[in-house]
């Protein structure tokens, strides 16, 4: 028996199948989201949610006539974007992605982001749905038929399945804000002092659980957030992993203790468990931001130029430094990048490349520091993820070098979708639990 796992990006759709008993991948298919829509405010990220439906559906729909019989499909996608829904399912809104940069708009001489942070006693980012959720509240434009609040890839499951109303994973639920992990429900309190209507708010779960079938019986799985997701398709031996991830953002992850730091999130995995998790917002996008700079000097460089000659800088006496945080942080938003060390023996552009590199694995590494430094247990394998990652050797040694750990990289790619396929096996009962699912993980 065969399992589908299906990954709903920022830019792209993911989708494989998983051979269940030997964990091969059989199938893989990647397509442009293709579902951008202009902003309606300055910063404003939308994407059409029907658009996104479609394309999922279709892609599911191809691998189960080309790969069947399938036991069970797994659903993840981007964390703490948003849209509204009426009584029936049906949107009402664009999507509003995590990207979206409404919250980060003046409101009563702060933002509405730390407005909202003050009033909810809740750490609210930009871009988190019930940041977003709240800017509408304040300017009055809930749409008028909106009776339910979902993100994207929760909105797909279950038109998967039949149903018209969501019912989230814990790890979808506190993507949106405003979560109590440790009661594992919305935070009513919170809620309450910021002014929003739980009412709109869907049901959650903290157990692997089905969502419901299709119309040809598949059981689907309920639904991860896509850095969950990463981390359960990624990560063999949990409690002994560190994981990295660089795709449109950057990440780092591992099992979460009792503390935590300024600036790193605990996000729920499901039956009491939680990640530890610090982001970087510009993440991949760093390097390709990068060449276009270099190519606006004159450069001719591809990549893979790139990479050799950030792999001869890595091992300089002489390193420049940078600060890749050219869009901020989550924390915050004002903050910009910058670099140093330059001298002139060492002002050229290999040097620059190096210091991109170590720049985007040191401000990971920094998030890392801040989990230890809250009592996480030093762990003894570091397992990366992610393109920028696979098809860089140089931000695989930058990552190695700044850790002081072997990285050690999944057989399989899109690891979110496996991490979908492995959890809808669970929730299907075809797995008897996570670890057991997580034994079909092999590395290269």
């Amino acid at each position: 028996m065969n399992a589908i796992g299906l990954d709903l990006g920022s830019t792209t759709l993911s989708a494989l199948v998983v051979e269940e008993e030997s964990g091969e991948v059989l199938a893989s298919r990647c397509i442009p989201g293709n579902a951008e829509l202009d902003p309606d405010v300055p910063g404003g990220y939308l994407q059409d949610p029907k658009v996104l439906l479609k394309r999922s559906l279709e892609l599911v729909e191809e691998l189960k006539n080309d790969y069947g019989p399938i036991g069970s499909i797994g659903i993840d996608g981007q964390m703490h974007g948003m849209l509204y829904l009426d009584g029936a399912g049906e949107p009402v809104s664009p999507f509003y992605t995590w990207q979206d940069g409404r919250g980060a708009l003046p409101y009563g001489g702060a933002s509405y982001a730390a407005r909202l942070s003050r009033e909810s006693g809740h750490n609210m980012a930009t871009g988190f749905g019930l940041t977003t959720h709240y800017w509408h509240v304040a300017n009055g434009l809930v749409p008028k038929d909106a009776r339910q609040i979902s993100t994207i890839y929760d909105y797909v499951a279950m038109k998967l399945c039949g149903r018209s109303r969501p019912l989230l994973h814990s790890s979808s639920a506190a993507s949106l804000g405003l979560f109590d992990r440790e009661k594992g429900c919305w935070d009513q309190g919170a809620l309450k002092r910021a002014g929003l209507d739980q009412g709109l708010l869907p049901e959650v779960s903290d157990l692997p659980q089905t969502l419901g079938e299709t119309k040809g019986g598949i059981p689907v799985g309920l639904t991860l957030g896509d850095n969950q997701a990463s981390f359960v398709g990624s990560v063999r031996e949990m409690e002994k992993s560190v994981l990295v991830n660089m795709g449109t953002g950057g990440q780092v992850s591992m099992l979460a203790g009792a503390g935590s730091g300024p600036d790193i999130e605990t996000r729920p995995l499901g039956e009491g468990a939680a990640l530890w998790v610090g982001s970087s917002l510009c993440g991949g996008k760093s390097y390709a931001l990068l060449k276009g700079f270099l190519e606006s000097c004159g450069a001719t460089w591809d990549y893979e130029q790139m990479n050799a000659l950030g792999l001869e800088a890595l091992n300089a006496r002489d390193p420049w430094t940078a600060d890749t945080r050219y869009e901020g942080s989550r924390r915050q938003p004002g903050l910009r990048g910058s670099f140093g060390g330059i001298s002139r023996h060492n002002f050229d552009a290999a040097h620059m490349i190096g210091a991109v590199l170590t720049g985007m694995a040191g401000e990971l590494h920094e998030l890392y520091a801040q989990m230890l430094a809250a009592g996480g247990r030093a762990p003894s394998l570091l397992i990366g993820s992610g393109n920028a990652i696979r098809k860089n050797p140089a931000l695989k040694a930058a990552f190695q070098q700044v850790f002081g750990l072997e990285m050690f990289i999944p057989a399989h790619l899109e690891e979110a979708a496996y991490g979908a396929a492995l959890f809808g096996m669970v929730c299907s009962g075809r797995k008897e639990d996570l670890s057991a699912a997580q034994r079909l993980i092999t590395y290269q």
